[in-house]
């Protein structure tokens, strides 16, 4: 309301009175500028580090692709270097986090950690380039889990073969410390990229490093084994895929994993429970349970046994890896045959789990190795071979010797041997005798021979519950690679068994004890004759080198039971992989399948064991044991008990070596 004054006044007057105020308040009260200018930030506009002090420089850099999409790049270069070779690894894992492990002047602390193989760039005085892919951390463009090769799955024209051509073409010309030469190298996910990188290779691409990589994704390696689902990468499908910077977490209810995943009954239900139903990757799964096109033609082996084999390459395989133990052997037998000069495929086998390699390999949980393996796998082999393909020689000079075309720890002896090839058990004069290890009466495992008479009809039983599921490994578990917080899923391979041994869900079959060793080199072939009393089963076959009741010289061991090969078997593809069908019901039925590849020597004093079961839990999705459509979508009345008779014309089939006579 106006005051009487303020109504006396004319409009023109009373206007001229509010600026007057209106200056006298602007006199006494300073603008948000001038307060400001009065007390400025003490942040600078922007901060130029000094890292004059520096053992290296470090650039980030947004290299274009082909469509215009650019990728955030690391290039850390050691200071004062020139003429050096670049070090490559594409990652969908955080490029920057990759590259900064530590805040440090010294480019072997940032590098120290996960995909790194530090020492060796260090030492060697390579330059290191680590990339986000598309889709991820830094990058731009959509991410797409493992982007399949441009055509009928990616129809677009760009994959990780062409990103890899434009990275490489962008570095060799701006990068000018380089020497123009670059090798690919990476673990898993980023192990899986230098296979892609030999699609159509940029003509500067000069060695690729596929560690531990992913594969075949259905076949043995991420998402499922032989049709079995892997359920335990449920909470990777959702970190890895849901947000750009994997922001989304997945949260634990329970201290024991177990006790997660049988609540929620089957895989499905508990990818609703999570969230996990968004993303579009686990739609893929839901969609593809069965070995069809969609997961044939990506699988890297098959696609590598179509293409020329030019650039030298070194596949590392980790004996024990619980993630991807299928990948480097299969994509080795795929084009090992094609490198007829015997200088361009190479093979390291390590006593490691998955990405050990890079890391301590001097023990493996209770397994002892008696030396580091994994530095002497990077000074002795990793290292040799990068420098000889990617450093130019000193005029006069020879390049580094090159390294055996397969390298192989034998367990057991624990010691590296270098063979001409894979499988082989020695350097020279032996072969493999493929060597049946019976089931018998009494639990018994008998090496070699024939079959006892009647035994396709003698059987040992077992009642498998979906209600009570065997663990993959001691309970409480918790997934994870924390040791602090006891996780220790990397070397859960390495487990002792004899917590399963014990269950009446499990049956056990172990040889006398040996008097001479029995060297096992290549993969074990399960050949099961069983039945079971529903419509579905899984089958699971261990083979496990069972140590003597006492070892002296490490108490902790005496009966240890050190699984050596072992995998799963869904019933539902007994006759096709394609082709889900139900099983006959108390009807004996063959079931044939491949172990993980094995160097290994049971020595005398020791004995084998093989245990078969019904379930690997939480590691594995349960069978229903009742043939339903989706085991995705069970319900709980699906979920029923099961007699399985595993007869004792089943055989386990050893790559037995033989020395020469």
């Amino acid at each position: 309301m106006q005051s009487r004054f303020a109504r006396r006044l004319t409009p023109i007057a009373l206007a001229a009175v509010m600026v007057l105020a209106a200056a006298a308040h602007a006199q006494t009260v300073p603008s948000t500028a001038t307060l400001y200018q009065n007390y400025p930030s003490e942040t600078p506009a922007e901060f130029k580090p000094v890292t004059d002090s520096f053992n290296y420089i470090k650039r980030t850099l947004m290299v274009p692709m082909r469509d215009g999409t650019k990728l955030n790049t690391i290039v850390i270069i050691p200071r004062n270097a020139k003429g050096a070779p670049m070090l490559l690894t594409r990652t969908p894992y955080d490029a920057n986090g990759l590259t900064s492990h530590a805040d440090s002047s010294d480019m072997l602390a940032i590098l120290q950690g996960y995909d790194n193989a530090a020492d060796v760039i260090v030492e060697g005085g390579y330059i290191r380039v680590v990339q986000d892919v598309r889709g991820k951390y830094g990058s731009e463009g959509d991410y797409v889990m493992n982007r399949p090769l441009a055509g009928a799955l990616n129809p677009t024209p760009v994959d990780h073969s062409t990103d890899t051509w434009d990275t490489i073409e962008w570095l060799t010309k701006n990068v000018p410390e380089s020497n123009g030469k670059v090798g690919i190298i990476g673990i898993s996910y980023d192990g899986f990229l230098p296979l892609m990188a030999l699609v159509n290779p940029h003509p500067a691409l000069k060695v690729s490093v596929p560690m531990n990589p992913m594969v075949d994704g259905w076949m043995g390696d991420d998402w499922f084994h032989h049709g079995a689902f892997r359920q335990i990468n449920l909470s990777y499908v959702l970190e890895q895929v849901v947000t750009r910077r994997n922001d989304a977490k997945w949260f634990t209810g329970t201290f024991d994993d177990y006790d997660t995943y049988l609540r929620a009954g089957s895989a499905g239900a508990l990818a609703r429970q999570r969230g996990v139903t968004q993303s579009g990757f686990w739609q893929k799964l839901v969609a593809h349970p069965a070995y069809d096109s969609f997961w044939q033609e990506q699988a890297m082996d098959k696609i590598l046994a179509r293409q020329p084999v030019t650039v030298p390459t070194l596949l590392v395989h980790s004996l024990w890896d619980a993630e991807d133990i299928y990948g480097a052997i299969a994509v080795y037998k795929a084009i090992k045959p094609k490198d007829t000069a015997n200088d361009k495929v190479f093979l390291v086998m390590g006593p490691w789990s998955h990405g050990g390699g890079i890391g301590d390999g001097s023990k493996l949980g209770a397994i002892n190795f008696n030396a580091d393996t994994a530095l002497q796998f990077r000074q002795e082999i990793l290292r040799p071979f990068l420098d000889r393909y990617l450093k130019d020689a000193p005029a006069g000079s020879t390049a580094p010797a090159q390294i055996a075309p397969v390298s192989a720890f034998e367990t057991g002896t624990n010691k590296w041997r270098s063979l001409p090839s894979w499988p082989a058990g020695c350097a020279s004069g032996c072969t493999i005798k493929p060597t049946p290890l019976r089931l018998a009466a009494s639990q018994k495992l008998l090496l070699g021979g024939a079959a006892a008479a009647g035994a396709e009809r003698a059987f040992d039983e077992y009642v498998a519950d979906p209600a009570k599921p065997v663990p993959y490994r001691a309970r409480p578990m918790t997934y994870g690679y924390d040791e602090a917080k006891g996780q220790t899923w990397p070397r859960w391979l390495a487990d002792d068994q004899r917590e399963a041994s014990g269950r009446t869900d499990v049956l056990t079959f172990t040889t006398e004890v040996l008097t001479a060793p029995v060297k096992i080199a290549g993969e074990p072939i399960a050949n099961l004759i069983a039945s079971t009393s529903g419509t579905d089963a899984d089958w699971v076959v261990k083979v496990i080198d069972l140590y003597p009741d006492q070892v002296g010289s490490n108490p902790a061991m005496g009966g240890y039971q050190l699984m050596i090969s072992a995998d799963i078997f869904r019933g539902r593809y007994r006759e096709s992989y394609q082709t889900a069908k139900a099983l006959v019901a108390n009807k004996p039925l063959s079931y044939k399948f491949g172990l993980p590849t094995a160097n290994h020597v049971f020595l005398p004093g020791h004995r084998i064991m093989v245990q078969i079961q019904s379930s690997w839990f939480p590691l594995y999705d349960r069978n229903p044991q009742t043939f339903v459509p989706s085991i995705f979508d069970a319900t709980p009345a699906d979920y029923k008990k099961a007699t399985q008779r595993i007869y004792h014309s089943s055989f386990v089939e050893l790559p037995v070596v033989e020395a020469a006579r």
